[in-house]
């Protein structure tokens, strides 16, 4: 059995993240999203658990925990043999090769694997999504419907259609 971990803040979880699930979840025996617990985030780390296993409750063999500390620690506790990433352009490369460098002298024995983000999600990330709802832009077709409502909350104002 191949367990792999998809790693991230997830701050918040876009419907690219969920995508990247769904498309590991078919290549691998059990997908477990790892929530990063970070004291810089708009959202708890709790919270940020919460909304992601909504996003992908539909997926058998996904599951959601968070992890503080190092990826490759959470990797171990879990089993997992792969670190699953999205890649969107050149800049994410950079970043992600030097991560995946590092965490393999870590744990020598865990495969870093990137899928490259659909096309409908390229422009997408968790920050732009903070930004946008911040204004009071409409993001709900860029991220789950807990998270559009957990937005509106959290800003007091209509981040959701019609905004």
């Amino acid at each position: 059995m191949i367990v792999a971990m998809y790693p991230g803040r997830f701050d918040p979880v876009t419907n690219g993240h969920v995508d990247i699930v769904r498309r590991a979840a078919d290549l691998f025996d059990e997908v477990v999203v790892s929530v990063a617990d970070s004291e810089n985030s708009l959202f708890s780390t709790e919270r940020r658990v919460a909304m992601f296993a909504d996003a992908v409750g539909d997926i058998p063999n996904a599951r959601v925990r968070s992890h503080a500390g190092l990826t490759v620690e959470a990797a171990r506790e879990e089993g997992a043999r792969v670190l699953v990433r999205g890649l969107r352009a050149v800049t994410d490369f950079t970043a992600e090769f030097d991560m995946a460098l590092m965490n393999r002298e870590m744990a020598p024995g865990l495969e870093s694997v990137y899928l490259m983000t659909a096309v409908q999600h390229l422009f997408i990330s968790a920050s732009r999504i903070r930004e946008l709802a911040a204004f009071g832009r409409d993001v709900s077709e860029h991220v789950p419907p807990v998270v559009a409502a957990a937005l509106h909350e959290k800003f007091g104002r209509a981040v959701a259609s019609g905004s």
